[in-house]
Order: structure tokens, then C-alpha cells, then sequence
């Protein structure tokens, strides 16, 4: 059940049965020569879709702006700062739990997200008892990262092996494939491609990263391996949904 495509009274009516919404979260950054810009936030609606699908569960919109300042030096990324991001997680929350809504489940599709999503739950906890909000305790945030999972993750390595990388990897490549096959890219890739470094600003990561992968090699991707990743995902992360909000 997509929030955006119901009416007031239909949620109205889905907060008898239920409290927990779905939120999709990702990012707009570069995904190296042959990644989306989008690939993050495409990754999580999908699966977010599909989790909601499977459990019956409200999903909102996606937020598919993110915390990816590092990827700034590259063209077509746009990044809140995590500052920024605090307030738009704080602000998202604090409108629908008003409604009645105590369960919110993220679905991340960037590891740039992480710190500052944890950091937004502290502070919209504390805001909430501040507004005084009826339901304020009841309030509980929870990060659930797709390519995280174990399934996923076991899947990639058998796959890709050590050429899954980091950033711009096979597999996230793969799902938006799946997702999207209209929209596959292809471009020369490098045999060399960085890894191991640490991330700092914009500008060194360019310099370290220069094609934007980190230790990937997106050409192993197909959209055969993305329909995999979509299942197994959504398949783990309802069954962590649901007892999330059970």
C-alpha cells in the first residue's frame, strides 16, 4: 500500500490495523561509469515495494536524497548535509507519527546514510517528547540495510567473489538492472580500480577514486543476478519487518 497513492481516509483506516510504515531511503550519487545516478534510491523503493507487497505494510514515499558528500566532485550528485538529513528523517517522522504512526522501518539502500539515520533517530525521540506528542514513547526507528543482508551478501560473494567492491558494486547494479532494464549501461571499465582507501572530502575521493568504483567491477552485473538480490532481499527483510512491528 504506497502512502502516496492513497487518500487520507484510507490511511486513516490502515492505522486501525497497523502503525508501522515502510520508508524506502537512499541516495543521488555516482555509481561510476556504468552505475546509475539513482542506483541507491532505486534499490530501496524497489525492495521497499516489494517488502510492503509481501507483509501488507504502508510504504512512503522515498527519500532519495541522502548523506553523500564525498561523491560531490562527480557531476549529477546532490547530497543534504547531515545536519540537513537529520531534519528531513526528524520532519518525516514527526509528521506521521502524529497520525498514529510508532513503527517506522528504513530501508537503506547507502552506507552513507548510516551514522547520520542513527543520529536522527536520537534526535527525533527527544523532539517528539519535547512536542509532547501522545504516542511519543511508543515511537521506535529502525535502519534495515538491503545489501546488508545476510542472504544478499552471500549471494554477492559467490557471484562476484572480491570483485564486488564497495561502491558502484555488481550487485546494486544488478537490481537496478532488474528494475530498469531499459536504462543498462555500458561503458569501457578499467581492469585497475581502487580500493582500501579511506573516505575524506570530495576532492580526495575523486583523486583516489578517479572512475568513482571502489575495488568493483559492475560488468559482472545482469539483470538475471538483480531478480535474485530483489527476492532474496525482500524475502529477508519481511520477515524482519514483521517482527519489528510485531
Amino acid at each position: 500500500m504506497l502512502l502516496h497513492l492513497s487518500t487520507w481516509t484510507e490511511v486513516e483506516a490502515y492505522l486501525q490495523q497497523s502503525q508501522g510504515i515502510i520508508i524506502p531511503i537512499g541516495s543521488t550519487e555516482q555509481h561510476g561509469p556504468t552505475g546509475l545516478i539513482g542506483t541507491d534510491a532505486i534499490c530501496a523503493e524497489a525492495i521497499s515495494r516489494g517488502v510492503g507487497d509481501a507483509t501488507a505494510a504502508m510504504v512512503a514515499p522515498t527519500i532519495n536524497v541522502g548523506m553523500a558528500l564525498h561523491h560531490t566532485a562527480f557531476p549529477g550528485t546532490i547530497s543534504f548535509r547531515p545536519s540537513t538529513l537529520i531534519l528531513v528523517i526528524r520532519d518525516h517522522i514527526t509528521c506521521l507519527a502524529k497520525f498514529g504512526f510508532t513503527k517506522f522501518y528504513f530501508i537503506n539502500g547507502h552506507g552513507g546514510n548510516i551514522a547520520t539515520m542513527k543520529a536522527a533517530f536520537s534526535e527525533t525521540y527527544a523532539h517528539l517528547e519535547d512536542l509532547k506528542i501522545n504516542n511519543c514513547q511508543q515511537v521506535q526507528c529502525q535502519v534495515a540495510n538491503w545489501f546488508m543482508c545476510g542472504s544478499v551478501y552471500k549471494l554477492a560473494k559467490e557471484l562476484y567473489g572480491d570483485q564486488e567492491g564497495s561502491h558502484a558494486t555488481p550487485s546494486e547494479v544488478a537490481l537496478t538492472q532488474y528494475v530498469y532494464p531499459e536504462a543498462i549501461k555500458k561503458a569501457p571499465l578499467s581492469s585497475e580500480v581502487a580500493s582500501g582507501h579511506k573516505i575524506y572530502g570530495a576532492a580526495d575521493f575523486r583523486s583516489r577514486y578517479p572512475d568513482g568504483r571502489m575495488g568493483s567491477n559492475p560488468d559482472l552485473a545482469t539483470p538475471e543476478h538483480g531478480k535474485r538480490f530483489y527476492d532474496l532481499a525482500v524475502e529477508e527483510l519481511s520477515k524482519g519487518y514483521l517482527e519489528f512491528v510485531s
